[in-house]
């Protein structure tokens, strides 16, 4: 696989439609861009006034193996009736190829955006979550990873010392700052918690909402514990926080047991999450789609801020976790 189709160079219009075609597809207007930086995903509608979405997947990234565990996983919760956004099939076939690319095509699902603080709506998601944990905890995904320290912390902190991004002067303390949080967060991770599998991503922009919640884009779909598809619903202060949380258990548990215990773990998802994230956008540097988004990479300052960021975090690590009410 050459570097320019690992960053989608040799994606072309073209490309896309001769792929869509050879499953019988014809586009008759659209191929509108969404939005997404890790794979290229484009909405349409066919010549049966039709309307689906392509994705086209970043090479490289994920096995055929393990792209068709999601896709396995989307299947089993469509086939309980929830409101997920599935992979069509061809030919019996959900993950399809052409010219070198591997490919999926979904229902374009449309929606309007879900409202975090619209505490109606975080219920109804509790209820769905509870219901795909209750799915997901049938089994493990055996290709897909499991959330933890290596993936999410060890090898960010090898991609930011090798990274000639970071500024010379203000590298030194970026990486004590890395390590800092490294070190707070271990002592946290627990070494036995009930891992099942779950949507890896559930953050707000990965919900839509028409009549009730619709997810999508179950890209980084893997093993962990339930709090990860919990705690990105979280906003506010500690105390909205508290009420937003006891608003999806309650709804959650009528369909899955939560271990409270597992609350101790959003402050270290929390920072999992800002470590894994900025190496996941230092590794991709070189598809031109980055530097284009992301120009403030460039800038000293952002490194100042993302070191006191770091920093505050141990802080926040070092606090007690946030409290429920004594039901929980």
């Amino acid at each position: 696989m050459t570097d320019n189709a690992f960053n989608f160079q040799t994606l072309h219009p073209d490309t896309i439609l001769d792929a869509l075609f050879a499953q019988g597809i014809r586009v008759d207007s659209g191929l509108t861009p969404l939005n997404s930086y890790e794979n290229r995903v484009y909405q349409f509608q066919d010549e049966d006034r039709r309307r689906y979405v392509v994705k086209f997947y970043r090479p490289q990234r994920w096995t055929t193996q393990q792209i068709a565990e999601e896709h396995q996983f989307a299947a089993e919760l469509a086939e309980n009736e929830i409101p997920i956004a599935a992979p069509l099939r061809f030919n019996n076939d959900t993950l399809l190829c052409h010219d070198g690319f591997t490919f999926a095509v979904f229902p374009s699902m449309g929606g309007r955006q879900f409202e975090v603080d619209n505490l109606d709506q975080l219920e109804w998601v509790g209820r769905y979550l509870g219901r795909i944990h209750q799915i997901g905890q049938r089994c493990l995904f055996t290709q897909r990873p499991t959330i933890g320290p290596d993936e999410y912390l060890h090898q960010p902190r090898a991609v930011f010392e090798q990274s000639a991004l970071i500024p010379g002067p203000l590298k030194s303390a970026f990486l004590q700052a890395t390590d800092a949080l490294i070190a707070a967060v271990m002592p946290l991770w627990p070494g036995d918690a009930a891992m099942l599998r779950l949507h890896g991503d559930c953050h707000p922009g990965n919900i839509l909402w028409r009549d009730g919640p619709l997810f999508v884009d179950l890209d980084d779909a893997r093993n962990g514990p339930a709090v990860q598809d919990l705690w990105m619903l979280l906003s506010g202060d500690r105390n909205e926080q508290r009420i937003q949380l006891e608003t999806i258990l309650e709804a959650y548990e009528e369909f899955q047991r939560f271990d409270p215990r597992e609350i101790t773990l959003i402050e270290p998802l929390r920072a999992m999450r800002l470590v894994y994230y900025l190496a996941w956008i230092i590794r991709r540097w070189d598809d031109p789609a980055f530097p284009g988004n992301f120009p403030w990479l460039r800038e000293e300052d952002f490194w100042r801020r993302q070191t006191a960021t770091f920093n505050e975090q141990v802080k926040v690590l070092n606090e007690p976790p946030l409290q429920l009410m004594p039901m929980y």
